[in-house]
């Protein structure tokens, strides 16, 4: 067997992987830096809350118009959006920190729609919902994740200034007038829909792992912003490529495959990476001891 076999071959001979393939770029591009800010802004943990969040909203959806696309994804969006929004309020006017807020409305909205699901639809429904199945993604999947995916992007360089000030001084930020509160809301919006996007071919439990896993590893090996997102957009895609073949060759569910390959990645970084990294930490501090 060669190594266009191996690599190449599947998704020169079935449209169902070159589809995959080309919804993981897409996801991609615009969760390298999302899940790169996240993660400066100590907010993983919330993108995977959002994850969670959208499952009631596409739930309704699915009860209204069975695996309707346009339906789910509406739903869902406006799920996490409510979510995101009551989490704010609860926030801005109790002592309650964000992360336990968000942390209260995802259970809540977790369990909403696990029990939605399981009362209208079947086990089935229930496990596509929660993982996924980005080999059965259609033209209408790809025109939405590329749709999300540029719109993102486009948006993110609008408020790329006030958004990385806001993540490393929203004192500053403030005193010089500007909008951190709207930045703030305009990115967790952000984060939403590209969430919707993901759970369309990762599902709900799957999709943040795409996100999350190589923005964090992406910190042991290189150290700004914008290489941060380069490394993070680039792991993420090596990470589906790598997953597609596996699952392909060893018959393996696409999605756990796939972030399987990005935790391995992340598991890496931690251990060798070149910054702040198990052996630069222990192993070179071992070496200049000596």
């Amino acid at each position: 067997m060669t190594l266009y076999d191996i690599a190449l071959a599947p998704f020169a001979e079935f449209g169902f992987m070159r589809r995959a393939l080309v919804g993981c770029l897409a996801l991609a591009l615009s969760y390298g830096p999302i899940g790169t800010i996240l993660v400066i802004r100590r907010m993983s943990l919330m993108g995977d809350a959002l994850s969670h969040a959208v499952l009631p909203g596409a739930a309704l959806g699915f009860i209204i118009a069975g695996l309707s696309l346009p339906a789910m994804s509406l739903g869902g969006v406006v799920a996490g959006l409510v979510v995101a929004l009551l989490s704010g309020l609860v926030t801005r006017l109790t002592p309650l920190r964000e992360d336990a807020s968000f942390a209260g409305f995802y259970l809540i909205s977790l369990a909403l729609g696990v029990l939605l699901v399981s009362i209208h639809g079947s086990n089935v429904d229930l496990l596509r919902l929660l993982f996924g199945s980005i080999l059965a993604v259609d033209d209408a999947a790809l025109i939405l994740i590329g749709g999300i995916s540029t719109t993102s992007l486009l948006l993110l360089a609008v408020i790329y200034r006030p958004l990385v000030v806001e993540c490393f001084d929203p004192g500053f930020l403030r005193a010089v007038g500007g909008r951190g509160g709207l930045v703030h809301t305009l990115f967790l919006a952000l984060v939403v829909f590209n969430l919707v996007a993901g759970f369309q071919a990762l599902g709900t439990l799957m999709a943040v792992g795409l996100m999350m896993l190589p923005a964090a590893g992406a910190r042991f090996w290189v150290r700004e912003l914008w290489s941060l997102s380069a490394a993070s957009s680039a792991s993420a895609l090596g990470s589906s490529f790598l997953g597609l073949l596996l699952s392909y060759h060893l018959d393996l569910p696409s999605g756990p495959a796939i972030i399987l390959v990005a935790g391995l990645g992340y598991l890496v970084s931690v251990a060798l990476g070149p910054r702040d990294s198990l052996r630069a930490l222990y192993v070179r501090r071992a070496h200049l001891e000596a």
